[in-house]
């Protein structure tokens, strides 16, 4: 059996379902390749938000792109920060 084929239908059950898809999509971020990158799922109403810094677009694109695949129907805001790794363009004075 498919790890998908014991899911709930999208949309059934309420917030006790959100809660178990939330902790499904942990499991999943943590599991993966993005699984260091310290990203928080928070539950707000019925919405889901996405917290923490990523070292790359392509990682926050795949963060929010599981979380979406993840939560069907479910509101998802993504505050997730890219971390700025270019070597700085000038010299910081320091008085």
């Amino acid at each position: 059996m498919s790890e998908y084929a014991a899911r709930p239908a999208p949309g059934a059950g309420g917030a006790g379902n959100l809660d178990y898809r939330v902790a499904h999509l942990a499991e999943h971020l943590a599991a993966g390749d993005l699984g260091e990158l310290g990203v928080r799922i928070e539950i707000r109403g019925a919405a889901v938000l996405l917290t923490g810094t990523v070292p790359s677009e392509q990682s926050r694109d795949d963060v929010l792109r599981m979380a979406r695949e993840e939560l069907p129907g479910t509101p998802v805001h993504c505050d997730i920060v890219v971390a700025d790794t270019a070597a700085p363009d000038h010299a910081e004075e320091v008085e």
